[in-house]
């Protein structure tokens, strides 16, 4: 969502969450389910009203607008709320405006009508899947305790009989880190996707006790300890570096890992793809099913409300001066232990809900949980990144490293 018109001073996207954190899954790790709580007694659906004011406000605001939907589950909605959107767009959209479309979900409630909808209206679907039956449905269990794999399973294979642009989106967690080629394996060879975001689980403690939910604390806040669900930092790194050996051997050019891509655009010298890893943040906003806009997907709580787009326009919220110094802290704030980092560059201290450890001096708050992980992986792909960069700025094709880079990065000393 880029080139945005004169008035706005930088661009943003806009994540809406039409049913709120209603679920028809009980995930272990999910941070999003308390924030009912924020709404005592709502019916937790997106009215009308919402829906017309979300649909004009980002058409107005954005040349490439995306209308991007998530949870909760937003399917939860139906069907029908999803094609009244896209009659709205099309009355509301501007000559020669081609919107896109997104919407993250489970998978649960899709069937043919779902999956035929999405391929005539060029939805792009993330669909949620930690991997092979047993690591899926470790933390992915409905309310009644049950896994969830072989209906996800059944999503996907509908998914592809449509055609429907898919990605996968997998959470990285206790269940399943320490099976990082198991894990990709599935999803390359008996998936056949070729699109795949992984997501660490990090659970601090204050994340789990906080009423209003994980990230809602200052950023400097520290916590000791996490839940038994989170990954570990050094395994983290670890398992980014087997993904990256498999990816860089085999893949590149053909499978499209997120984590990948970020981390190559810094390597060229552009912002990366993913907020995480930018330099500030404040420019990946959440709607909430009554219109409610606040500064982040994981800071929702009254301390990060901006205010509600059927009040003010979602433009004047999202370049508030209390949104640009939420996102200008996260630079700010970074520890000096940071700052002298080498590899700052490309993780500029990763998402502030994170960062509630002690540096190894024990003198400053504010290093990231996943410090140790990154800071292993970044400097494991230093060189095959930097071969990357350099094919690219010679206008050859990146897939090219799998030809003059065949081995791997241990073995070149």
């Amino acid at each position: 969502m880029n080139n945005l018109p004169g008035n706005a001073r930088f661009p943003f996207t806009l994540l809406a969450k039409p049913a709120g954190a209603a679920c028809n899954l009980a995930c272990g790790y999910c941070f999003y389910l308390d924030k009912e709580n924020l709404y005592p007694g709502s019916s937790l659906r997106m009215p009308e009203t919402v829906l017309k004011a979300y649909i004009k406000q980002v058409l107005a605001s954005q040349s490439e607008a995306c209308i991007a939907w998530q949870g909760g589950e937003p399917t939860l909605m139906g069907l029908d709320f999803y094609k009244r959107s896209v009659e709205l767009v099309n009355q509301a959209r501007r000559y020669g405006q081609r919107p896109g479309y997104s919407i993250q979900t489970n998978g649960i409630l899709l069937d043919e009508s779902w999956c035929e909808f999405f391929k005539a209206n060029g939805f792009l679907v993330g669909l949620s899947l930690d991997g092979p039956a047993a690591m899926h449905d470790r933390y992915r269990l409905d309310g009644g305790g049950r896994g969830t794999f072989t209906r996800v399973l059944k999503a996907w294979e509908l998914l592809q009989k449509y055609q429907v642009d898919t990605n996968i989106l997998c959470s990285v967690h206790a269940g399943n880190a320490a099976h990082a080629l198991e894990l990709y394996c599935f999803f390359r060879d008996v998936l056949g996707a070729k699109f795949i975001q992984f997501i660490p689980i990090v659970e601090s403690r204050l994340s789990v006790e906080s009423a209003s939910g994980p990230g809602c604390a200052a950023f400097d806040k520290a916590v000791e300890s996490v839940s038994p669900r989170s990954v570990e930092p050094e395994q983290y790194g670890a398992f980014l570096v087997a993904l990256f050996e498999e990816w860089v051997h085999h893949d590149v050019g053909r499978i499209f890992v997120q984590a990948f891509d970020s981390a190559l655009a810094s390597w060229c010298g552009l912002p990366a793809s993913v907020c995480i890893h930018q330099e500030v943040c404040g420019s990946a906003l959440v709607l909430e099913h009554n219109g409610d806009l606040y500064s982040c997907d994981h800071f929702v709580g009254p301390p990060h409300r901006l205010g509600n787009i059927l009040e003010k326009n979602m433009l004047k919220l999202a370049n508030s001066p209390r949104q640009r110094q939420f996102g200008l802290q996260k630079r700010s704030s970074l520890p000096e232990y940071c700052l002298q980092c080498s590899v700052l560059f490309a993780c500029r201290g990763e998402c502030p809900r994170n960062r509630f450890l002690k540096t190894p001096d024990g003198k400053e708050n504010g290093l990231n949980y996943l410090c140790a992980g990154y800071k292993q992986f970044f400097q494991y792909v230093d060189i095959p990144m930097r071969i990357l960069a350099g094919l690219l700025r010679q206008g050859r094709a990146a897939a090219e490293i799998m030809d003059i880079y065949p081995f791997s990065v241990y073995d070149s000393g």
